[in-house]
């Protein structure tokens, strides 16, 4: 009776030991492991991801810079995949089968079960062809998104570009997975999280012949995408195609600023690209030709990054400080002393007027001299540093030596000299003004970019201040979003912009100007040129100006590179663009012409 009694324990024991691992498994099956209940659900529905569309950018006027369009991603679950007819699969998207063996063993990789990306961004027309044939596929299944389009093929380096994202993306914000897009450069770089949107989800139920048989739970579990928001942006796209097409076959670039507000009417660099070889599935081989193969560097940003020293139209700031500061006064006449520094020939300046207007390198060495050496120390070294220390910190209320807080990333701040530099590179108090005169006349250490140029000449424009330069006006008009931005002062009295305005003008009107070429009949137009040294080649071509002289419209800054004096190509073309943003069409066709036909990247350098 006892052996029969242990053995039924024993085999009930047993039994519930069997039973607790039938359990423990199911369990485990159920609550822990999702790749059974992966199978089963990816065998009947179909996860779809809903991108968003992304916001599109409009132009100040409404014109549409940058829209979307539809755009598909084949998909495949490789647990899916039946009795698969790899040659006519790879016929049908025109990859070879090692293609297809790399893309299908990376899709393994990621896993068996869910859903991963075969095949990137298919044009509508490319994946119409591929979709009536996809019930030959099973496991493959297109998925919806949308591509960036540019209508005009404008405005590239302030429209910037997207990509996929990668891994520091995705650790740095958790919104992103493997596949999404985000914003690399430019607008779309800098407006992500406004534009980006929202992703959504739908549940769809699928059948053994991989066709789809409505959504699942009537789309309780669909999560609706939320499109990315809409900017309109300060640009002027006419002004912006037309000083693109003036830059065609030049280095350099061309800022355009609205002294009111500060709005950038337009930002050209060039050599400049077609924004639309950054899109769709050509996207990485046109990126390789374009940073790598290009020795032009059509991507580089010439009017954010490219640093240059201004050059004479330095002069500008030098009297306006000097005349705050009471070392000179409008009618101070100083002597054209070509033992000083080189100049060209012309009679010594009589007044301000006539030193800007005839660009005389002594007379504003002999100004920045005073500046320098106030006799604030006995001693030549400290009193030259102390002079220094002063007027760095007057040149960079004018934006300069520092990044202007413009919303587009990797812009330059320039460098402007203060005394730790000099000291870092002669010594602490071995230098003196001698060591740095060229300072005088924007050589030297100075080195500025485009936009802080045309900043300058919106600044003279508003006699004295300046708001910050920016490229969107508004977020999502429907919302009323408009953004505010701050407000710069020079502090240098209003009444010193008068005499240099004054010259700024004959600069361009008078005989004997150096920026005659800027001249318009109908519109006043106030100019400085300049010419930048460049110890690699030919000077480059360098002039600001605005107009009209009141109520100022307009603010603009040119570099040709490589091209010479500042009045022979970077004057002509910045009036170009002041007379069609003003008047809306040019009348001295002549002048266009010569600018339009000009190949300044092969050519002899024209004066």
């Amino acid at each position: 009776m006892n052996n029969l009694e242990n053995r039924k324990i024993t085999i009930i024991a047993l039994f519930v030991f069997v039973s607790f691992i039938f359990l423990a498994r199911l369990f485990f099956i159920q609550m822990i492991d999702d790749s059974y209940t992966s199978s089963a659900d990816n065998q009947a529905l179909r996860y779809i991801t809903q991108y968003p569309a992304r916001g599109i950018i409009y132009d100040r006027h409404g014109k549409i810079l940058v829209q979307n369009q539809a755009a598909f991603d084949l998909m495949v679950v490789p647990r899916q995949i039946d009795r698969l007819d790899t040659l006519s699969f790879c016929e049908l998207l025109n990859i070879t089968q090692e293609e297809f063996t790399i893309r299908l063993t990376k899709a393994k990789k990621y896993s068996n079960y869910r859903a991963s990306i075969f095949q990137k961004q298919l044009t509508g027309s490319e994946y119409a062809k591929v979709a009536e044939n996809l019930y030959r596929f099973s496991g493959f299944y297109g998925q919806k998104r949308t591509l960036r389009i540019y209508p005009d093929s404008a405005a590239a380096h302030v429209l910037g570009y997207i990509g996929e994202v990668n891994s520091k993306d995705i650790e740095r914000d958790s919104i992103y997975k493997s596949g999404d897009f985000i914003g690399i450069s430019g607008l779309e770089k800098q407006y992500e999280q406004v534009l980006r949107g929202e992703r959504g989800r739908e549940v769809l139920m699928v059948d053994v012949h991989n066709t789809v048989q409505g959504k699942h739970m009537d789309g309780e579990l669909d999560i609706a995408a939320k499109a990315g928001v809409n900017l309109i942006s300060t640009i002027d796209l006419d002004l912006q195609k037309y000083g693109e097409s003036l830059m065609q076959m030049k280095k350099g670039s061309i800022v355009a600023i609205e002294p009111a507000t500060g709005e950038v009417l337009c930002l050209v660099s060039s050599p400049n690209y077609d924004p639309n070889l950054l899109v769709g599935a050509n996207r990485a081989a046109n990126y390789q030709l374009l940073a790598q193969n290009d020795s032009l560097d059509p991507l580089f940003n010439r009017a954010l990054m490219a640093k240059y020293p201004p050059g004479s139209i330095f002069k500008i700031i030098q009297a306006l400080i000097g005349l705050n500061d009471v070392v000179i006064k409008e009618n101070t006449g100083l002597t054209c002393n070509k033992s000083l520094v080189g100049c060209h020939n012309h009679p010594s300046a009589k007044n301000l007027r006539e030193a800007i207007q005839m660009s005389c390198n002594p007379y504003f060495h002999q100004v920045f001299k005073r500046l320098i050496n106030k006799g604030y120390s006995t001693n030549y070294f400290e009193d030259s540093a102390l002079g220094l220390a002063e007027w760095h910190e007057k040149v960079s209320k004018f934006g300069l030596g520092q990044r202007l807080a413009i919303d587009l990333p990797s812009l330059k701040s320039g460098s402007i000299p203060d005394v730790a530099l000099y000291d870092k590179i002669y010594g602490s108090r071995r230098w003196a003004y001698s060591t740095i005169y060229s300072v005088s006349i924007g050589q030297g250490e100075v080195e500025v970019v485009p936009l802080q140029m045309a900043n300058l000449a919106a600044t003279v424009a508003n006699r004295g201040y300046f708001i910050d330069p920016h490229l969107v006006k508004e977020i999502d008009a429907e919302h009323d979003s408009f953004i505010h931005y701050e407000v710069h002062n020079t502090d240098i009295s209003k009444k010193h912009y008068e005499p240099i305005i004054d010259a700024m003008q004959s600069v361009v009107d008078k005989p004997g100007g150096t920026a005659r070429r800027a001249r318009i009949d109908s519109i006043i137009v106030c100019g400085k040129t300049g010419t930048a040294e460049n110890p690699h080649g030919e000077d480059h071509s360098v002039f600001i100006a605005f107009a009209p002289r009141d109520n100022p419209k307009i603010a603009i800054a040119v570099y040709v590179e490589n091209a010479g004096f500042g009045g022979t190509w970077a004057a002509p073309i910045a009036s170009l663009m002041i007379e069609r943003y003003i008047n809306g069409s040019v009348s001295d066709t002549l002048k266009e012409s010569r600018i339009l036909d000009a190949n300044l990247l092969s050519q002899p350098i024209e004066n």
